[in-house]
């Protein structure tokens, strides 16, 4: 045998899976709203070369930058609860 068997050198915590559910939903709720960031950006994206429009495609755009950064935020909540869970840290 090349490696004996061990005893884990954590001691995962049970975490209620409730928290988890909740946080995965933030997640999809968050990935969601980008999504719709995008699409409402990409709509701007007309044949209107004008100033105006040039401007109100730039707010859309970041406002799916702060769609997009918020996404990540819940992604990273989740996935260090997961971690916690599967790996204690």
């Amino acid at each position: 045998m090349i490696d004996p068997p061990r005893r884990l050198p954590y001691y995962p915590t049970p975490m209620d899976n409730s928290k988890l559910d909740e946080l995965q939903q933030a997640y999809k709720q968050a990935v969601d709203q980008w999504v719709a960031a995008i699409r409402a950006e990409e709509a701007l994206a007309t044949s209107d070369h004008s100033e105006v429009a040039m401007e109100r495609w730039d707010a859309a755009g970041f406002t799916e930058q702060d769609a997009q950064a918020s996404a990540k935020q819940a992604r990273d909540a989740y996935k260090d609860a997961l971690r916690h869970l599967h790996f204690g840290i």
